[in-house]
């Protein structure tokens, strides 16, 4: 039976809710950050953020909190799951090793319950003696705190104000008291309510409020000397203590909805406040000092401090530094200046931290051809909304680049520096050059020694301070103090050399079928033998084989590895007098191009590439010579050239082609990890002062010296648009991407303007939409009827260009039509590819979409997007399919299809999802029915 394994490719990202505090010991300063199913654990230093921890998690988290019961040292940490399992963690430090103990648990879910609209609330008493969680309509649990206690046990007591909007925990109270705002027929009201842990019930609290805001969203406890609440609304902020009460209406809030708050201060003199627009303001609450000492507050002070990124949770840090942490586009770790720069803004930022999320469509695509699919994602919502295209592979972290064609072969060499590369030696056609690396600065220089008027086979540092160079014409040694020749040797009878290869102390060239063996000494290169092969020798390789480490490094190696032309064979061959120990024929017509002896985890390979891009490999043996468990694989297109290097103190192969690849071992299998190049040529390790363990890696036309990743891992590419994609399709005949997405327009008295640049607006063309045929019996929305400063959703589809992902077209839809889908596809015998767009007419009187459209737009050579038709349609298209060259869509609660004119089964559902099978279509609800339509030929309908 068929089974499918599935693997997290990407751990989460998006910041569910964060913390700090005195977690991992009494003196470290953390930041706790809550990911879906994970718990990460930083350290703040000066350096900044350091993780400590991570923890994963065996559901979803929904509240995280931090508290120090009393006669503790250090904070515990209280977590509820979504499913409602509850925790109390503790952090177990000795030394090093930082263990996360279960210090208490429990599930606290109701066998009857309707689960609150309004989501999960847990809250922590500041006294730390109860819990509180709002999980249900008109129920609220209470966990007593007990050290002792192993089980989390709740009881409830019973809430009578049902929508209830958001509760917090008063300071400074002697018995547990909550202050909540809750919604009635009559408005929204502010209550406070006392717990009674004995009597199991509430008592009347100490003060209340009636019709507050009626968009009163977030209430705020403050700390004492001030104690009371803040009450946030979408126009105003309210501060209530019983007897003292004061407003303020600052028109900057009124722009966006406020999503999250921080504490600056202990004592609660100052908030950060965060809104969906991604506006930081600071919050203050100016202290009156009494004549008996008390402290209140005097008044209530708001300022805009600058933009960061949709803010799904702020924590202040120290010093000025605030994580902000976001589930809709990438968290930020920033610095509030106390000067503003000359945007008038007065964050900086430090960090950023790639979140995925939310992910609402993706598609995968070859954009390079090269075998390798990338996934790109609509990413992101609001002005974080993007494309990300996600790539699995290790990475190149570009430092220079130099254009320099034509680059065949280089190699780094040691000059009066022991520990650093100071100079690339650089092989041409016909010729050779010296570069010499100072610091960052890359410069020509000329070398005695080094013959720059042939073509370098090999150049590197050999025993006794000494260069080697192998040139066509011969083996020349040079000295690094005098820089000038000290030995050469040429092949007998004034032959040329074709190959040759190097280590520490050894040289083997090839004259045609000829190899001849040489020993590096003191100023001299003493030919030790010869011998004559079967047929032309291909490619050559005498690594030394040590463990694959950099402890013991070997110097002077016992085989020899050849390969050949005519007969395609691999060769063990014995040094010194090139006995052959095993003869490996490869098989089929493409000749080897290079051969490698190496070792990954202890273990001995020959590695040997063919000009097709595949790669043999085997198992040798280092004392017979034998190949075993010989296997093949595919890197690439074109010829593959074999090196080495070495990262975190272990050997790792770079296989350059047209499709580059590295080479290691995990668990003592081979790992083939793609790079994320175009194409590699030739490369070389390099360590410089000013590129350290850096790789120079060559193509046709550049040299660029870089860093590779450490490990394989995603990489990501972001592509930020301003506004929320919703759908993606991707058409290879145009190479272009089209995107649904959605922005916001505000209302003027002049009309609607967009309340940011974002994708749609910058595209180089836009063209806006019109119905040719009238939707008739639809609700008439216009301009006029919204208030001035009211948003309005704009949906339009965008055309990137799948290379530079540049907008080049933008398509607005009308006003009051929402795009639900897009594909794109071939219809009938039409050879043309479409756009395809479903779209719906969205009226806030209707609980369903009535009337929607098809759209099918052309995108021809020159950037032009033509609509070539449309027809009406009674609901809202979710999805749309190609199917045998017709079109299958779901609408509301029907399936059609579309040829000529549509055919339709209906199924009483409302479909989310379709999928095709060459004769059948399945369509699901969310209610995981499954339906049918099968495929009739007979049927034959009419046009759009």
């Amino acid at each position: 039976m068929a089974s499918n394994y599935v693997v997290t490719a990407h751990k989460p990202t998006a910041v569910n809710a964060c913390v700090t505090g005195n977690f991992t010991s009494p003196t470290d300063l953390n930041l706790v950050i809550a990911k879906n199913t994970r718990l990460e654990i930083y350290v703040v230093t000066p350096e900044g953020l350091r993780p400590v921890k991570e923890l994963a998690l065996y559901g979803r988290i929904a509240v995280l909190q931090l508290y120090r019961p009393p006669r503790e040292n250090k904070d515990l940490m209280f977590i509820l799951t979504w499913r409602y399992n509850a925790m109390i963690l503790e952090c177990e430090q000795n030394g090093e090793n930082i263990e996360i103990i279960t210090r208490a648990h429990g599930d606290v879910k109701d066998r009857v319950g309707r689960p609150s609209e309004t989501g999960i609330i847990g809250l922590v008493d500041p006294s730390c003696s109860v819990i509180g969680l709002r999980l249900y309509d008109g129920v609220f649990k209470v966990i007593p705190l007990d050290r002792d206690n192993k089980e989390l046990k709740a009881f409830n007591i019973r809430l009578e104000d049902l929508h209830v909007i958001d509760m917090r925990f008063l300071y400074g109270c002697t018995l547990p008291t909550l202050v909540l705002i809750h919604q009635d027929p009559h408005g929204r009201h502010v209550k406070t309510y006392e717990i009674s842990v004995r009597d199991k019930e509430f008592q009347k609290g100490p003060w209340k409020q009636d019709n507050v805001e009626s968009e009163a969203l977030m209430v705020v406890a403050v700390p004492v000397p001030f104690g009371g609440a803040l009450i946030i609304g979408q126009e105003s902020i309210i501060y209530h203590k019983g007897d003292k009460y004061l407003a303020i209406a600052p028109p900057v809030i009124k722009q966006s909805t406020i999503t999250c708050f921080g504490k600056v201060d202990d004592n609660g003199s100052r908030y950060l406040l965060g809104d969906l627009a991604g506006h930081l303001f600071m919050l203050l609450l100016e202290k009156e000092d009494k004549m008996d000492g008390s402290s209140v507050v005097k008044d209530l002070k708001l300022e805009l401090l600058g933009e960061t990124t949709v803010a799904e949770c702020l924590t202040y840090l120290d010093n000025g530094v605030v994580y902000v942490g976001s589930r809709l586009g990438d968290s930020q770790l920033i610095k509030l200046n106390v000067e503003a720069d000359e945007t008038g803004s007065y964050v900086q930022t430090m960090e950023v931290f790639t979140n995925l999320g939310p992910i609402v469509d993706m598609c995968v695509v070859d954009l390079e051809k090269q075998g390798q699919g990338q996934l790109v994602t609509c990413s992101g919502a609001f002005k974080e909304g993007s494309l990300r295209i996600i790539r699995n592979g290790i990475g190149i972290h570009e430092h220079a680049s130099i254009d320099l064609p034509g680059i065949k072969g280089m190699w780094p060499l040691k000059l009066e520096s022991p520990l650093y590369d100071n100079m690339i030696v650089l092989s041409f056609v016909g010729q050779s050059r010296v570069l010499m690396l100072s610091g960052e600065e890359v410069e020509e220089t000329e070398m005695p020694g080094i013959d720059g008027d042939q073509q370098t086979f090999y150049c590197g540092n050999v025993v006794h301070n000494q260069i080697i160079q192998i040139t066509s014409s011969s083996m020349r040694l040079v000295s690094t103090e005098s820089r000038c020749l000290v030995a050469e040797w040429r092949p007998p009878g004034g032959k040329n050399i074709s190959l040759a290869t190097c280590n520490f102390s050894q040289g083997v060239c090839a004259v045609g079928s000829n190899i001849f063996y040489l020993e590096i000494r003191r100023k001299e290169l003493k030919f030790v033998s010869t011998a004559t092969m079967l047929h032309e020798v291909a490619c050559l390789d005498i690594t030394p084989l040590g463990d694959g480490s950099m402890a013991a490094p070997a110097h002077h190696g016992s085989l020899c590895a050849v390969g050949l032309w005519t007969d395609i064979s691999a060769r063990i061959l014995k040094l010194p007098d090139f006995e052959s120990l095993h003869v490996e024929m490869l098989g089929g017509e493409i000749i080897p191009r290079s051969i490698l002896m190496t070792t990954f985890e202890g273990i001995h390979y020959l590695l040997c590439a063919l000009g097709d891009g595949s790669l043999f490999y085997f198992n040798l043996d280092p004392v017979t010579g034998g190949l075993g468990d010989k296997k093949k694989v595919t890197l690439g297109t074109q010829p593959i050239v074999l090196k080495t290097f070495r990262s975190l103190s272990t050997t790792n192969v770079f296989a350059c082609s047209d499709r580059p690849t590295v080479i290691y071992s995990s668990n003592h299998k081979l790992v083939f990890s793609n790079v994320n190049l175009k194409e590699v040529n030739n490369m070389s390790a390099l360590n410089s002062e000013g590129y350290p363990d850096s790789l120079a890696i060559a193509n046709d036309n550049t040299l660029t010296i870089g860093t590779i990743d450490e490990i394989q891992k995603l990489h990501i590419r972001t592509i930020p648009l301003g506004e929320s994609p919703r759908r993606i399709a991707y058409q290879e005949s145009s190479q272009t991407f089209g995107v649904i997405s959605m922005r916001y327009d505000i209302h003027d008295t002049t009309g609607t303007v967009p309340s940011r640049s974002s994708a749609s607006t910058l595209a180089l063309s836009t063209t806006n939409s019109g119905s040719a045929k009238l939707i008739s019996g639809a609700p008439s929305t216009t301009v006029t009827e919204k208030g001035c400063g009211d948003e309005m959703e704009v949906h339009s589809l965008l055309i990137l260009d799948q290379h530079t992902f540049e907008v080049l077209h933008s398509h607005q839809l009308m006003v009051s039509e929402f795009a639900c889908s897009v594909i794109s596809a071939k219809l009938g015998d039409d050879p043309n590819t479409y756009y395809i767009v479903g779209t719906a007419m969205v009226h806030a009187d209707e609980s369903e979409p009535r009337q929607g459209r098809l759209l099918i737009f052309q995108y021809n050579e020159g950037n032009k997007l033509v609509q070539v038709a449309e027809n009406e349609v009674k609901g809202a298209p979710y999805t749309l399919v190609e199917f045998n060259g017709k079109l299958l869509a779901s609408v509301n609660s029907t399936v059609s299809r579309w040829r000529l004119r549509p055919y339709i089964t209906t199924q009483y559902l409302l479909c989310i999802k379709l999928g095709t099978h060459p004769t059948l279509a399945c369509s699901g609800d969310s209610d995981q029915t499954c339906y049918s339509t099968m495929y009739m030929y007979h049927l034959i309908t009419h046009t759009l």
